[in-house]
């Protein structure tokens, strides 16, 4: 327990000093506006929203430590996220996994490593193209969704009634939908995978005269369990991000519809590159550095 106490102090530290340097760096910003030719407003209160979408993310882990749940507005919040967006998600990983297998099978077959083709695609997809490309469609298609329905709520005064009624925006807005992302873009991927494979097959067999067992084969071969559980844990992060983000955004909305539309647009673009900023650290730990024995790195 002891140490359990400490490793959370020490990232709480971490927190708090991340923070503070982003706020150096916002003054720094506004101090130098009068030298500089244009206009840095805009960079400033990106900074300022995103320490916000900090802050938002750490009251939601504490909410969430005290049990603080809405099961009704979770479950259709997962509703959104799942069912409602799975028709584009398998679309996508079919298509992608078409296009790898067009790009590498015909290389590989004419360096006779035929029987690497579907063990390439299970990887890629895996590790890579299935967590990042579906965390893409929801920040899309989810993370617009939140920011323009919280900023909408915040810009007409509802979210100030919910204060009024005593009900915590976090617990009744935010957290539900982060836990629909994080529950329902796990599953996802990984349906996503499956799909994304089903396609490389089809190619590979239509295009190439790859047979099924060879392919097959090869992806058992290459695939392990740690790449499907680093898999889910990227799209853990992701879903959080995603809804945090939306979420936080839509919570610091002002100006009216002109309002909710910046800030559902800045929305989607913050976590698109959150999510390419994550994903680089995460495979970094994940399959070079201190899980790559775990994760099959």
């Amino acid at each position: 327990m002891g140490k359990i106490t400490s490793a959370l102090r020490l990232a709480v530290d971490y927190l708090i000093n991340l923070i503070s340097h982003l706020a150096d760096l916002v003054g720094f910003f506004e101090k130098s506006q009068k030298f500089l030719p244009f206009d840095l407003s805009d960079l400033t209160l990106w900074f300022s929203r995103l320490i916000s979408a900090i802050f938002l993310g750490g009251q939601v882990i504490v909410h969430l430590l005290r049990g603080k749940i809405h099961r009704r507005n979770v479950m259709e919040q997962m509703v959104l996220v799942g069912p409602e967006s799975i028709t584009i998600a398998l679309v996508t990983a079919i298509f992608v996994g078409m296009v790898f297998t067009i790009q590498v099978a015909k290389e590989f077959i004419n360096f006779g490593a035929t029987n690497l083709v579907g063990g390439v695609l299970a990887l890629a997809l895996t590790r890579e193209l299935s967590p990042v490309l579906t965390a893409v469609i929801l920040a899309g298609r989810v993370g617009s969704a939140f920011a323009a329905e919280i900023g909408t709520m915040q810009v007409t005064e509802q979210i100030d009634a919910l204060i009024m009624l005593r009900t915590d925006p976090i617990d009744y807005l935010v957290i539900p939908r982060v836990l629909g992302c994080c529950l329902m873009l796990p599953l996802l991927t990984i349906i996503s995978i499956a799909v994304g494979l089903s396609g490389g097959l089809f190619i590979s067999i239509i295009l190439y005269n790859v047979p099924t067992d060879v392919f097959l084969d090869s992806a058992k071969s290459l695939l392990k369990t740690g790449d499907l559980v680093a898999a889910a844990i990227k799209a853990v992060v992701f879903g959080s991000m995603i809804a945090v983000i939306g979420c936080s955004w839509g919570l610091t909305t002002t100006g009216g519809a002109k309002g909710v539309g910046q800030s559902t647009t800045t929305a989607v673009v913050t976590a698109l590159l959150a999510i390419f900023v994550a994903n680089f650290f995460l495979s970094w730990i994940m399959f070079q550095g201190l899980g790559s024995k775990l994760f099959g790195g």
